[in-house]
């Protein structure tokens, strides 16, 4: 069974400012590393835009409207303190959005389709239905997920969030929907302020908060302990995650402790439950990352095992 990569020049494209984080090389070192000849066997793709009726099924008509009538033609706007776009943005979103979709079409329609990775920015996971936030414009793995049921029947989706901040926005969407599932470990007190233990929506919502300092142990144990048995207990038909690798010991954001081989050990774990329980069917997103060579290499961890599947 094949990994599909899925990607665009226009995510590359969408500038935030010389000294903002969720920079252009962010999506380059990923892209370069994936060049190299372990990934030969990548079926790689152009992402396509999504609709305005896919967006819609996350996000609210006027705020996707909102949204990409405040892309710049030149220069850049700041949609809140965090999140910049210029004139390549609203592009890049769509194309962000829309490589989610496609794979999810591709791996429930396609034979030999696996799973899938999305090589995308701007990130989605902080984007609420009508909010932007944190870098993020459209809440790429929410549209997903909503896809594959409104466009396949797919009737429980889950997504699991290994990025170091909460995944606030796709909590915001699926916390009063019994057929939505959500996971997320993440550093915590930090940014943005959600994801208590006690936030559990309708028994759909599984939040593993780590202090700062938290490494393989703590990461670990909160998977095995936890998420991991929720997710199986749940029993989804389709599984996105939230690639964020910032929780890399490395990375100037954070303060977690993880090396590569938590994320290979994290995504060798979700495939066995995709088997389980959906087929192996596995989309999933690239989040954050600021460290150019740790994101690179955990990139890398995580596509080989997606291959290896």
């Amino acid at each position: 069974m094949a990994t599909l990569l899925y990607t665009h020049e226009a995510c590359v494209a969408h500038h935030t400012g010389d000294r903002h984080p969720e920079s252009p090389d962010r999506l380059r070192s990923v892209l370069a590393v994936l060049a190299g000849a372990d990934f030969d066997r990548l079926v790689r793709r152009e992402a396509p835009e999504a609709s305005r009726a896919q967006l819609s099924l996350a996000h609210r008509p006027e705020y996707v409207d909102a949204v990409l009538a405040a892309i710049p033609e030149t220069g850049y706007r700041h949609l809140d303190p965090d999140t910049v776009v210029s004139p390549a943005s609203g592009a890049a979103a769509l194309r962000g959005v829309g490589a989610v979709v496609a794979a999810v079409d591709a791996i429930v329609t396609e034979r030999d389709a696996g799973n899938a990775f999305c090589a995308v920015r701007p990130p989605g996971h902080h984007a609420e239905r009508a909010r932007s936030m944190g870098f993020c414009l459209f809440n790429n793995v929410a549209v997903g997920a909503f896809h594959a049921r409104a466009g396949h029947g797919l009737r429980r989706a889950a997504v699991v969030d290994f990025d170091v901040h909460h995944g606030n926005g796709t909590q915001h969407m699926f916390e009063d929907d019994a057929d939505l599932f959500y996971a997320s470990s993440h550093q915590a007190p930090f940014y943005p302020g959600t994801g208590a233990g006690s936030e559990t929506g309708v028994g759909n919502i599984f939040n593993a908060p780590l202090a700062a300092g938290s490494g393989s142990v703590e990461f670990r144990a909160a998977y095995e302990d936890g998420i991991l048995p929720a997710l199986r207990a749940f029993d989804p038909d389709i599984l996105f995650v939230s690639a964020g690798f910032d929780g890399h010991a490395d990375d100037p954001l954070a303060q977690l402790r993880l090396i590569e081989d938590d994320y290979r050990w994290i995504t060798r774990e979700l495939l066995a439950v995709a088997k389980e329980c959906c087929d192996g069917r596995i989309v999933s997103a690239l989040e954050g990352g600021y460290d150019l060579g740790a994101l690179a290499r955990s990139t890398e961890a995580h596509v080989l095992e997606l291959m290896d599947a």
